[in-house]
């Protein structure tokens, strides 16, 4: 019989009444690995009723205990580091290196959850008038929710529910569909770690429960990362409910590359960039822009895509697996072939892609296209598979007019050896992220995750100082205290002034 995930509600894990299953299929083989509950309209009140009533407790617990919390999750995490990323790499398809980095880059911010108490420090003013102090305190929101994507189903749930736990908050957590062992998995070892019934709640299923969750008077706060469409939807329908939002969506990320810059570099950042994971990353590279003779090294770039090649996730020699689903991969080999009917000049064309002895797999081969313009779609669009466009410009104000028109600013990148074009770039492109002489420039977890314009709908982006920020409120608190010999004013104060 197949497996059935569970639901976690208030500390159990518990078996769905649903009659809706959703089929979780391992993208190499179209096998059924198990299935996922659609959540009942009751489930979905039981889950948040448990968040609002473990918070009523769990706000009041010391800092450093729920600091202790989030350290023994993070042992455990690392513990069983290369369990969960293999259980990672069968549902999603993701190597198994790559999906070491998946789990990783999310301990990571585990790690910094553990940091709550600086994180959490308020502000402190003596004698902001005669006699009288002001001071801020940091203090939890209630009920968070979470929807995570099926690219990273390790790193994302981990950007959001521990850090917005240890907190002071409760959380409720809706993983992709698509994906949903894995984070079912980091459930099960957070209660391991010893949280308290109520803390995180994981539910299951599609639009019908991420509604609940945006229009439920108990939740406060709505974390998401995903496409622009859903992005925007969840935006628009958690802040029409008077929520807090988060909301990471698309992106077209441009490397941009110098002539001085290093070739051999260059060439490998890009086919790491923008095929790794199947081009399946928000933060890939899927626009290089080269700029005067730089043009030149494009055939040797072909040449090195020409090299790589997708296999299953256990297959040492495969660079990536493959798109998450049928659907993905239709939707790829759409836009590849458009690519060509609008004038590109497709060098290699992975469209008919195989892999031996995986002739169900969701398989698209690396692809590269040169002679792109701006008004295709293959430019304008999110592709999310292994597709690289090739622009060339006569210069960088060329290639910062090109970036700066995107819709999207997630990320973007600079290969050059001088430090002036590369001071210039990151100054004047509008773009979040900035790497130079680095493909991929997520940041670590003290700073924060900063996408812009298209590719993020919110105010505080995720981790880092702003992840707490968005979990959080402020509370000013301004006091005096009289001593007995201070002497009663004349008369009232009248005006807003303290005296």
């Amino acid at each position: 019989m197949t497996r059935r995930l569970p639901l976690l509600i208030n500390g159990e894990f518990v078996a769905s009444q649903t009659d809706q299953w959703i089929p979780v299929t391992n993208p190499a083989t179209q096998d059924i690995l198990c299935e996922a509950p659609a959540a009942t309209g009751e489930e979905m009140e039981q889950a948040i009723a448990a968040g609002r009533a473990a918070f009523q407790t769990w706000k009041e617990v010391p800092v450093s205990e729920r600091a202790r919390l989030m350290l023994r999750y993070q042992a455990l995490l690392k513990e069983h580091h290369d369990e969960i990323a293999e259980i990672l790499s069968q549902e999603t398809g993701k190597t198994f290196e790559d999906a070491k980095g998946d789990v990783w880059r999310g301990i990571e911010v585990a790690e910094q959850a553990a940091n709550i108490a600086s994180l959490m420090m308020g502000e402190t003013v003596e004698n902001v008038a005669r006699s009288i102090d002001t001071h801020s305190w940091t203090q939890p929101l209630g009920v968070c929710a979470g929807i995570t994507p099926f690219n990273f189903p390790a790193m994302i749930p981990l950007w959001m529910f521990p850090l917005a736990i240890a907190a002071g908050n409760t959380f409720v957590l809706k993983p992709s569909e698509q994906d949903p062992m894995t984070p079912t998995r980091l459930a099960e070892l957070f209660q391991e770690a010893g949280a308290a019934p109520g803390l995180l709640q994981v539910v299951h299923g599609g639009k019908e429960q991420v509604d609940t969750l945006l229009t439920h008077p108990d939740i406060k706060a709505v974390s998401f990362v995903g496409s622009v469409p859903v992005g925007q939807h969840v935006y628009r329908t958690a802040t029409d409910n008077m929520k807090r939002a988060q909301c990471f969506a698309g992106a077209k990320n441009h490397m941009v590359i110098m002539p001085d810059a290093n070739k051999d570099q260059v060439v490998s950042s890009l086919v790491g960039s923008s095929c790794g994971a199947a081009g399946q990353r928000c933060m890939a590279i899927s626009v290089a822009v080269f700029v005067g003779d730089s043009k030149e090294w494009i055939d040797e770039l072909a040449s090195q895509f020409g090299q790589i090649r997708p296999g299953a996730w256990n297959d040492p020699d495969a660079a990536y697996g493959p798109q998450i689903s049928p659907a993905a991969k239709q939707r790829v080999l759409k836009m590849i072939e458009q690519g060509k009917q609008e004038g590109a000049t497709c060098l290699l064309d992975g469209s008919d892609c195989t892999v031996e002895g995986l002739p169900d797999g969701n398989w698209v081969g690396p692809t590269l296209f040169t002679d792109v313009t701006a008004n295709m779609a293959i430019y304008q669009e999110e592709i999310f598979g292994p597709v690289l466009c090739c622009v060339c410009v006569d210069s960088l104000d060329e290639a910062l007019e090109l970036v700066n028109n995107s819709p999207y600013g997630n990320g973007t990148s600079i290969f050059t050896a001088s430090g002036a074009a590369a001071r210039k770039y990151q100054h004047e492109v509008e773009v979040g992220q900035v790497g130079i002489n680095v493909p991929i420039p997520v940041p670590l977890p003290f700073f924060s995750f900063t996408g812009w314009k298209g590719s993020f709908y919110g105010d505080q982006h995720a981790y880092g100082k702003q992840g707490v920020r968005f979990y959080t409120e402020t509370k000013t608190v301004t006091s005096r205290w009289f001593d007995s010999d201070i002497p009663v004013a004349a008369g009232p104060n009248m005006s807003i002034n303290l005296k």
